[in-house]
């Protein structure tokens, strides 16, 4: 049974950081791409970053660029996502997504529950 767990969220002062972790198990985690959506009230789900298998590679969505880092950690199974300079509008439920075929697909394999980050001005 896959698993994917999301840690981290919370509340935050604009301006502030979040370090947000997804714990993956029951999969080869090594061979997954793992990727970043957030969907804030209202909203449809988007896209915030992508890593690939090795962390060679990596993908933001334009407006995190520069403040959100994305890596992973194979031997634990977890792949991170470090939140600098929050804003308002980055206040979303976060959800991390494994992608076999890699950090442009748009076929997402297994997906996490989500977690909650508040960003208050």
């Amino acid at each position: 049974q896959v698993q994917l767990v999301e840690s981290g969220g919370g509340l935050v002062q604009a301006g502030g950081s979040l370090r947000l972790s997804c714990a993956a198990s029951g999969l080869t985690f090594s061979r997954y791409a793992m990727h970043w959506f957030r969907q804030a009230p209202g909203k449809e789900r988007e896209f915030v970053a992508a890593i690939s298998t090795t962390a060679g590679s990596v993908y933001y969505k334009d407006s995190v660029k520069g403040r959100f880092t994305i890596s992973r950690d194979n031997a634990k199974n977890t792949v991170y996502l470090q939140m600098n300079s929050l804003r308002p509008e980055d206040t979303a439920v976060y959800y991390c997504a494994a992608a076999a075929r890699g950090i442009f697909t748009t076929v997402y394999d297994y997906w996490g529950q989500g977690t909650q980050v508040t960003v208050s001005s």
